[in-house]
């Protein structure tokens, strides 16, 4: 995707932080703007800030894991855009830190339904209305760079963020033929209000083992206001969406970790000698089960 004018993006998270700065920086580019969030008085905020810009946009209040309410939000874009998005962007995300051998369910509901759940009810319900429209699109994920490697203070967090890495590799192959382009983003740090996400925990989700305070607000603070500016983190994924690549890094620091961490995986592999045999045939079928594989599972079933 060159053009961003006429095009309609669909931001969760849109009403601060790293969704409202690809509202911004899309929107600057002619793109018109739909930010769902789950803050009413964010949401009113952030149009303010988008209208004073001159840029077109739109605000729906949206608790991502409610599917009920994702397919009325999808519906309402619709009516006010008449259209289709042709970005999507799933953004919004939680955060909690505490240690993982006292992680509760509540934790794991709640930090895990936001950062996985909310992306494959964005994905869910956004995909075949993408592909119905016959408009080639865009959609990227805000993963985070936590989500190659596991974290005994952020477990349910990682491990979130690595099924939504994953995910998007998945759909970028599935969706290729439709004209779909999708990318994942892999952030460090961003200034955002992420350290404050406690406040936001619904009550049915209350039993935590971990220490959520004003000092442990405080602590995540102190690292995200050095974070990267979110409108500089958003002109990196507006030329992701340009470049088509799969993956968005603009994080130099990152590097040397994940060549360190990836090493560790590759060099554990077993070699060649260990069982040739065994890996030829191996091989071999999985080349013709590639080979059968559209025949048997790739049209899928109508819904």
């Amino acid at each position: 995707m060159k053009d961003f004018a006429g095009q309609l993006a669909f931001i969760t998270g849109g009403a601060s932080g790293a969704g409202l700065g690809q509202a911004k920086v899309l929107g600057r580019a002619g793109t018109h703007i739909c930010i769902a969030d789950v803050r009413t008085d964010a949401i009113e905020a952030a149009l303010a800030e988008l209208h004073s810009e001159g840029i077109e946009a739109h605000g729906i209040v949206l608790d991502i894991m409610d599917r009920a309410a994702y397919a009325k939000a999808a519906d309402e874009v619709e009516a006010v855009f008449g259209m289709a998005p042709t970005i999507l962007s799933n953004t919004a995300g939680v955060n909690s830190f505490g240690p993982i051998e006292k992680t509760t369910y509540d934790d794991f509901d709640w930090i895990m339904g936001v950062n996985l759940n909310g992306v494959v009810n964005g994905m869910v319900t956004f995909v075949p209305r993408m592909i119905a429209s016959g408009r080639p699109g865009h959609i990227v994920t805000v993963s985070s760079i936590g989500g190659f490697m596991g974290s005994a203070v952020a477990g349910p967090y990682s491990a979130a963020k690595a099924a939504t890495i994953n995910l998007m590799e998945s759909y970028r192959q599935g969706l290729a033929p439709h004209g779909i382009g999708v990318s994942v983003c892999t952030p460090a740090n961003i200034r955002s209000n992420i350290a404050e996400a406690s406040k936001l925990r619904p009550s049915r989700y209350a039993s935590s083992g971990y220490v959520e305070n004003a000092e442990s607000i405080a602590s995540l603070q102190s690292i995200h206001q050095h974070g990267m500016d979110p409108e500089q983190l958003a002109e990196a994924i507006k030329k992701g969406i340009e470049d088509d690549t799969l993956y968005i890094i603009p994080y130099p620091e990152t590097r040397d970790m994940l060549a360190a961490h990836f090493d560790v995986i590759v060099q554990s592999v077993a070699p060649m000698d260990y069982d040739p045999e065994g890996a030829r045939l191996r091989t071999e079928a999985l080349k013709n089960w590639v080979a059968d594989r559209s025949r048997v599972f790739g049209k899928g079933k109508d819904r």
